[in-house]
């Protein structure tokens, strides 16, 4: 299926979940309105269209920066989770000049002083988060690797599954060893 933007709105709003997951394979997030945004964020349900589908549209959108950094302080989990994946997806596209390395390292600096008292699927984004600056900003990648160190492992409660939390310092570690630092992606939407 090729992009399809009224398509995706309409499959959203279906809510059901599966539907939900593929509005965000098909949408355009260039047209994505920040009206439509906050919609999909507030009806989102369940972490895989929070984490996944609001924020890639939300990272390829306009208005990612400025929606992730209201969603990281809002009440829900869902929209916190949502905030933290929308920038972890921002700094994995964006050119290091076209980021804020100063409002980043605030930022890092909330993630290690709250990460072990967060809800469990915030925990998750922002552990993503450290892994994605350490990553993708490789200007950050040695103030980002002592922030792992201080954060220590990170709990998650993953619901049963064999899914793990992955290891900010050892992810980021094999990334250098691979030759990929730095490396940005095309697009987050996969």
């Amino acid at each position: 299926m090729k992009k399809n933007h009224e398509l995706a709105l309409e499959l959203f709003d279906t809510g059901i979940l599966d539907a939900m997951y593929l509005a965000g394979l098909i949408a355009e997030p260039k047209r994505m309105t920040k009206k439509e945004l906050q919609h999909w964020v507030k009806n989102g349900k369940w972490y895989m269209v929070w984490e996944y589908t609001v924020a890639w549209m939300a990272a390829e959108s306009n208005y990612g920066w400025e929606l992730a950094l209201e969603w990281i302080e809002a009440k829900s989990e869902g929209v916190q989770s949502a905030g933290w994946a929308t920038l972890s997806c921002i700094v994995a596209l964006k050119q290091d000049a076209e980021l804020d390395t100063n409002e980043l390292e605030r930022l890092l600096k909330h993630v290690q002083d709250n990460i072990h008292n967060a809800p469990n699927r915030v925990r998750y984004t922002m552990n993503n988060f450290v892994i994605s600056v350490g990553c993708y900003v490789a200007g950050l990648t040695d103030k980002v690797i002592t922030i792992a160190d201080k954060i220590g492992e990170v709990h998650v409660d993953m619901g049963g599954t064999d899914c793990k939390v992955p290891d900010a310092k050892n992810y980021i570690n094999k990334v250098i060893d691979k030759g990929y630092l730095g490396k940005k992606r095309k697009t987050v939407v996969c």
